[in-house]
């Protein structure tokens, strides 16, 4: 509540001088009279410069047209975790400087300024470090001893452009310990190392995090600058492109002037508020290395404007510069909404004695160090006594502090990435100088009073007088090109065993780890390693991920969260995109017939292959099963032994007509015919059994043939005895010429002829697309059948229908000579059986037709049984029941009795 009143005080105050500047009332502009006090300064023969970032200043100056000069200004505003930076160059140098095997007779220097992250202060900076510490005066510089050999600079990549502005002029080479981006269209041949891998493997990186973790739907976050346009220009079709959608892209607002502060706030707080009321889980931020502490500003006053707290938490995958910050005055403030952040950062390692010098510091020791009055009276909250000060009041500063007793939002012990990257920076020059001092160019190189210069090398020189000084400005262009061949083709371990190198293109060859921030009550946190992008590795091994080892955000009560526009299609269904929308949104909608998805959110279904057909889910392929008809299974044992029973049958009949041979109701209606229709019926029988079983080339061939040959005959046999018995009527008739035609020889051409006809159509089917056997995997769904391809299903129609004619001609004709004498007389039987036989067949076309796979096989067979029985039932039953139950009717006179009666 405290805290709320402090910031809403601040914001009106601000807001009544900004009322003031717009009525004209008073004069307003920045100004800041405090930057030249912060600044390090260790002399040495060689001078490494530095380009700090910690500070950031504001001021109001308020010029009355009656007493100009009063100013109302306010404290700066610290990120005091910075200041480590300036100790890793402290730490490096004091290291270099006491090796004497590295750069023995010479001694490193270290000039540090800040940046103020402004970019009139960068520049200012920067040209600090290359001309006169007396007096400014740009292009001239008095002190020859000050050999600035590189600049380590840029944080931030704004910051690092501003610097190569500079150094690009003078030819100064500039290693940057930030990531910078911008720096990609940097001047042609101007010395630039980055002690960062390239950017754009961290994008790759954060891609292939969403992908590992389906996150589809997705929120970006971005400074409202040149480097946030750039990412999102980058990032936009990269994503797309793997199927991510955006929900929003907010840009950040920048630092902002004092008068612009309340939109500033304003608008960041609604932009807190739109990422919290958003559907998107995951929000993608990149800005710069004061970006987290600024947001925690706009989350603060989101929280005051809108009156309430955070309803869900947020996975915030960040790039290097996404790391847990605070200025000094949000030390009590929440960081929870950070708690289970990932982020990506390059390896670091804990350097031996750097903790030990960092505990050493105080503002009593550190002779060069002009930042530390300030970060010390900030971060412990007190003041320094000074020997033009008296009296103080309030809390005074001990100089005993201890740094440990921080927390890490504020200070870290530990040495952080930026400030490994800054001490293999310095390491890097020193190695580069050692190289330069012992190769094969030694006797060219002179260590005299004025430090390591390169002799006889042409020098610019602009010389005045004044002040009885002379100031001139000289470089060493060689010397210059010379460390930039060397930093190219440096490699070297450092300190803690690490290799540092750079690329063609100046850029550090190093990994990426992958960090989860654990957020606790107190204001600490701590580091969990759970990954690694590994650009020098192949693609599909470049990013790996342990997630079990990531703590999420508690409102997601350590479930791994969903980020998506729409609930996932599960198996079974796919994405049908919603007009109008993103990609990302879509509806499920159940897979078509035939076909699966076995994943999560799949654009379309597929289609199992011929060998497998979908399960009823739809979800996964389950094996097709063989089908044919086979004897191991109930339907085609029950046929077989039906045909085989029938064939027993058929035997006994024709036993029991060969051994009653001679007696009259055998001889009575053409002995040969009668044997030659068991013959083919027992055939028949028999026949069906060349059905079941695994198709082969063998069975294919014969057994439609040998059917159609085989029932052709029997029918015959059945229509010539009906016309022997037609004819044997009409030719008993007085002068009748029909008696010429009775006898066996019209009986056994009316057989020949018919059966010679069907077998030339079977002998021309056979020539031109004879039956083969065959695999359909597409007739039934869950089955593959085996079975024989007719070749010609027209021939197989023909020879069908022509049977089909021989049965009606055959039914016609006994119809015709049904009431003809018992004793002579088939005809009725003929007729009936001849009724049941075409029933059959007639049956047979639909139902086969109708039917696949075995079954079509089954009802075939049917078929020829009930047909082939019929014809053994309806014609030979009457005559075996005389022949065996009732032989005293099978005598000449009882079928002469019977023929008067």
């Amino acid at each position: 509540m405290v805290l709320s009143m402090v910031l809403s005080v601040l914001l009106l105050l601000v807001l009544v001088t900004y009322t003031a500047c717009k009525t004209h009332i008073v004069t307003c502009r920045l100004n800041n009279p405090r930057p030249l006090l912060q600044k390090y300064q260790q002399p040495g023969d060689l001078i490494i410069g530095g380009i700090a970032s910690q500070i950031f200043m504001l001021s109001i100056e308020i010029d009355f047209a009656a007493e100009p000069g009063m100013t109302l200004s306010t404290e700066p505003l610290l990120l005091a975790k910075n200041y480590q930076h300036i100790l890793s160059f402290a730490f490096a140098v004091k290291e270099i400087n006491e090796n004497s095997r590295l750069l023995p007779n010479i001694t490193l220097g270290i000039h540090i300024h800040d940046s103020y992250f402004k970019a009139k202060w960068t520049y200012y900076s920067t040209l600090l470090l290359l001309f006169s510490w007396e007096r400014f005066v740009p292009n001239y510089q008095c002190d020859i001893k000050n050999n600035l050999v590189a600049v380590i600079a840029g944080l931030d990549s704004l910051t690092s452009r501003h610097v190569a502005t500079v150094l690009d002029i003078y030819k100064i080479a500039q290693l940057t310990y930030g990531p910078t981006p911008v720096m990609n269209d940097k001047t042609p041949g101007l010395p630039f190392y980055q002690m960062f891998p390239n950017e754009e493997h961290q994008y790759r990186g954060i891609l292939a995090l969403l992908l590992h973790f389906s996150w589809t739907w997705i929120g970006i976050l971005v400074m409202d600058n040149d480097n946030g346009e750039r990412f999102v220009q980058t990032v936009f079709p990269l994503f797309s492109k793997n199927g991510i959608c955006f929900d929003y892209i907010e840009r950040m607002p920048e630092l902002p002037y004092i008068y612009d502060m309340w939109s500033s706030v304003e608008k960041g707080a609604e932009i807190y508020d739109k990422i919290l009321r958003s559907k998107a889980n995951v929000v993608v931020a990149y800005g710069d290395s004061y970006s987290m502490a600024f947001f925690r500003f706009w989350a603060y006053a989101s929280e005051l404007k809108f009156m309430k707290n955070a309803p869900k938490g947020n996975v915030w995958i960040g790039t290097v510069h996404f790391e847990p910050a605070s200025f000094v005055l949000q030390r009590t403030w929440d960081i929870q909404i950070f708690h289970g952040a990932i982020s990506f950062t390059i390896h670091s390692s804990d350097l031996p004695g750097f903790h030990q010098f960092v505990e050493r510091m105080n503002p009593t020791s550190a002779q060069w160090d002009g930042f530390i009055q300030d970060f010390w009276e900030q971060v412990f909250n007190c003041e320094l006594k000074k020997p033009e000060m008296d009296l103080l009041e309030g809390n005074i500063c001990t100089g005993e502090e201890k740094l440990e007793s921080l927390p890490g939002l504020l200070f870290e012990m530990r040495m952080t990435d930026r400030s490994y990257s800054i001490y293999n920076a310095i390491y890097a020059v020193a190695h580069a100088i050692h190289s330069i001092s012992s190769s094969q160019l030694k006797h060219r190189v002179m260590a005299g009073e004025e430090g390591l210069y390169l002799q006889n090398q042409q020098r610019w020189q602009l010389c005045s007088m004044g002040d009885s000084r002379v100031y001139h400005m000289h470089q060493d262009f060689a010397l210059v090109d010379l460390l930039d061949h060397l930093l190219r083709t440096l490699s070297f371990n450092n300190t803690a065993g690490d290799t540092v190198s750079f690329d063609q293109n100046g850029e550090r060859v190093a990994n990426f780890g992958v960090i989860n921030w654990v957020m606790s009550t107190n204001q600490s946190f701590h580091r969990v390693k759970v990954g690694q992008m590994d650009p020098q590795a192949p693609p599909d091994q470049a990013f790996t991920i342990n997630e079990d080892d990531i703590a999420w955000h508690r409102f997601f009560n350590q479930v791994q969260p969903l980020s998506l526009c729409t609930e996932s299609c599960y198996p079974g269904s796919r994405k049908r995109v919603k007009e109008g929308e993103p990609f990302c949104c879509y509806d499920c909608i159940p897979c078509p017939e035939g076909k699966i998805s076995n994943q999560k959110d799949m654009n379309d279904c597929l289609k199992c292959t011929d060998e497998n057909y979908p399960n009823r889910n739809q979800d996964f392929c389950i094996p097709k099963k063989i089908s044919f008809l086979s004897y191991g299974e109930p339907l085609g044992l029950v046929l077989a032994s039906f045909a085989l029973l029938f064939s027993f049958v058929t035997v006994l009949v024709l036993g029991t007509f060969m051994k009653h041979h001679n007696t009259p109701i055998v001889k009575a209606n053409n002995r040969s015919l009668t044997y030659a229709l068991l013959i083919c019926l027992l055939f028949c029988f028999l026949c069906a059994l060349l059905f079941i079983g695994i198709p082969e080339k063998v069975t294919c061939l014969l057994r439609q043939i040998t059917f159609v040959i085989i029932f052709s005959v029997a029918v015959s046999c059945v229509l010539a005895k009906t016309i022997t018995v037609v004819l044997a009527f009409m030719a008993t008739k007085p002068g009748s010429r029909m008696r010429k035609w009775v006898g066996k020889g019209l009986a056994n051409s009316i057989v020949l002829s018919s059966s010679l006809i069907q077998s030339s159509i079977c002998v021309v089917w056979l020539a031109t697309s004879p039956p083969y056997p065959d695999v359909d995997m597409h007739s039934m769904v869950d089955k593959i059948i085996l079975e024989c391809n007719e070749g010609s299903v027209i021939f197989l129609y023909f020879v069908l229908a022509y049977m089909g004619f021989l049965s009606i001609v055959s039914l016609t004709v006994a119809f015709f000579a049904r009431k003809l004498p018992d004793s002579f007389n088939e005809a009725k039987f003929i007729t009936f059986s001849m009724l049941v036989f075409c029933s059959v067949w007639l049956s047979f076309v639909p139902t086969y037709l109708s039917t696949k796979g075995k079954d079509m096989v089954a009802v075939e067979i049917f078929s020829i049984l009930v047909s082939s029985a019929g014809l053994l039932a309806c014609i030979f039953s009457p005559k075996c029941y005389i022949i065996l139950l009732r032989p005293e009717l099978n005598n000449r006179e009882q079928l002469i009795r019977r023929k008067r009666m």
